[in-house]
């Protein structure tokens, strides 16, 4: 069965719930029903990606991260950081974190120094996008050579992770979705389709389209409307085979794979 990394965004504007948990207090609580509702792990981000999303400098990330962060592991709960910033990658680490979760694949300067320097439980969700920005651009992209791309990219970051030491079983690979695919639904749906094609290359793959632009192309809701359709498209990775989701609905997808297993289990 999959496994299931919820999001905390502790920001200002992300697209889906910006502002709703900036608050350490509301933060905590969001964090602690995740994992009620059976996350697996819970990924705080301080910086938003969206086109539009404002830049945070490091200093405030790490504000409004180290006392969220560190109220979750002091519960108990295995956390990822999502951070392209070397400088907030390497200071969340002291805190016990066990992920880092990186839009530009660790690609900034100074990003597989952290990487090499991290404790060996550590793990890394490396992302793949069409373009080399810390936001999600909107190419004007289509189909055609994704999957090609996102094979070459990985390849390519693989390598580099194993130069360093970084065994590819720390790894998870992430081929992006929404806008860093591209501005139209049609590549994020054609790598759905075409899953099995990135699921040979010696490390996990994760599925992140919760809520994204994706969803609401395709069925016309606004990101509030998004649960169902973002649902739908999970539970079709899972039945892909993808080791790991990334979602903002842990209860609605922790349940949609436990009566998948049940009906597969049933005589």
């Amino acid at each position: 069965m999959a496994r299931i990394f919820g999001v905390l965004n502790v920001t200002r504007d992300s697209f889906s719930d910006g502002g709703s948990f900036l608050d350490r207090e509301a933060a905590l609580a969001q964090g602690k029903e995740l994992l009620r509702d059976g996350a697996d792990v819970i990924d705080v981000g301080a910086e938003s990606t969206h086109p539009d999303a404002e830049a945070v400098e490091p200093s405030e990330q790490l504000r409004r991260l180290g006392p969220v962060v560190q109220g979750l592991v002091d519960a108990g709960a295995a956390v990822s950081v999502d951070a392209w910033r070397p400088e907030v990658m390497e200071a969340v680490l002291p805190l016990g974190v066990r992920w880092l979760n990186c839009v530009r694949g660790f690609r900034a300067d100074g990003a597989l120094d952290v990487v090499a320097a991290a404790p060996a439980e550590v793990g890394f969700v490396v992302m793949f996008a069409r373009g080399a920005g810390a936001r999600a651009s909107r190419p004007e992209a289509d189909s055609d050579g994704v999957i090609a791309e996102a094979r070459a990219f990985f390849g390519e970051r693989i390598t580099a992770f194993e130069a360093r030491g970084i065994d590819r079983a720390r790894l998870v690979l992430d081929p992006g979705m929404g806008f860093f695919l591209g501005k139209a639904a049609a590549p994020s749906l054609h790598v759905l389709r075409h899953l099995e094609s990135l699921l040979g290359l010696g490390a996990p793959l994760m599925i992140s389209v919760s809520r994204k632009s994706v969803i609401g192309e395709v069925t016309g809701r606004p990101v509030s409307q998004r649960a169902a359709g973002t649902l739908a498209a999970e539970l079709w990775a899972a039945r892909q085979g993808v080791q790991w989701i990334r979602t903002h609905d842990v209860r609605a997808l922790r349940d949609g794979l436990a009566i998948e297993q049940a009906i597969e289990n049933a005589r």
